[in-house]
C-alpha cells in the first residue's frame, strides 16, 4: 500500500482513554509528511537526472557507433586506396618493364643487323678485292703477252681526225716513257 504525504497529513486516529496528545501527533504527522514530500521531490529529481543521463548515454552510444562506423569506412577506403595504388604501381612497373624489354630487344636486333651489315660489307669488300686482283692480274698478263703495245683501234675521236693520231698510226704505246 502506497502512502502519499497528503494521506499522512489527513490521517486521523481513533481516541482512547489515556491516548496520545493530538496536537503532538498532528505536528509529528505534518513533519513526516513534509519529509516525505522532500524525499519524493528528491526522488523525482533523481529520476529526472537519471533519465537525462540515460538519454546522454544513448546519445554517446549513438555517437560512438557513428564514430566507429566512420573509422571503419575510413579504414576500408584507405585499404582500397592502398590496394588501388599497389595495382596501379604494378601496372606501371609492368608497362615500364615491357617497354624496357622492347627497347633492349630493338637494340639487340639493331646491333645484330649492324653486325650482319658489317659482315656483308666485309664479304663484298673481300669479293671486290678478289675481283680487282683478278682483273689487275689478267690485265698484267695481257700486257705481258702483248709486249706492252696496244692494238691499232680507231675510235670516234680518232676517226674525226681522220685516224691521224701519231701514236696509234705507228703502233707505239699510248704512254711514252
Amino acid at each position: 500500500m502506497k502512502i502519499a504525504p497528503i494521506d499522512i497529513t489527513h490521517k486521523s486516529f481513533s481516541r482512547k482513554f489515556n491516548g496520545v496528545d493530538l496536537e503532538e501527533v498532528s505536528l509529528f504527522l505534518k513533519e513526516v509528511a513534509e519529509e516525505m514530500e522532500n524525499i519524493i521531490r528528491e526522488r523525482n529529481q533523481l529520476k529526472e537526472q537519471l533519465r537525462e543521463r540515460e538519454i546522454q548515454i544513448l546519445e554517446f552510444k549513438e555517437r560512438d557507433k557513428v564514430l566507429k562506423e566512420t573509422i571503419m569506412t575510413a579504414h576500408k577506403m584507405t585499404e582500397n586506396l592502398r590496394k588501388d595504388a599497389e595495382r596501379e604501381a604494378a601496372i606501371i612497373l609492368n608497362d615500364a618493364q615491357q617497354r624496357a624489354d622492347a627497347i633492349v630487344r630493338d637494340s639487340r636486333d639493331g646491333l645484330k643487323k649492324s653486325y650482319q651489315e658489317i659482315t656483308e660489307m666485309k664479304r663484298q669488300r673481300s669479293q671486290f678485292e678478289v675481283a680487282l686482283r683478278s682483273l689487275v692480274t689478267s690485265h698484267l698478263e695481257l700486257l705481258d703477252r702483248t709486249g706492252g703495245y696496244t692494238p691499232h683501234i680507231v675510235g670516234p675521236a680518232e676517226a674525226a681526225l681522220g685516224g691521224n693520231t701519231p701514236y696509234l698510226r705507228q703502233g707505239k704505246p699510248i704512254i711514252e716513257s
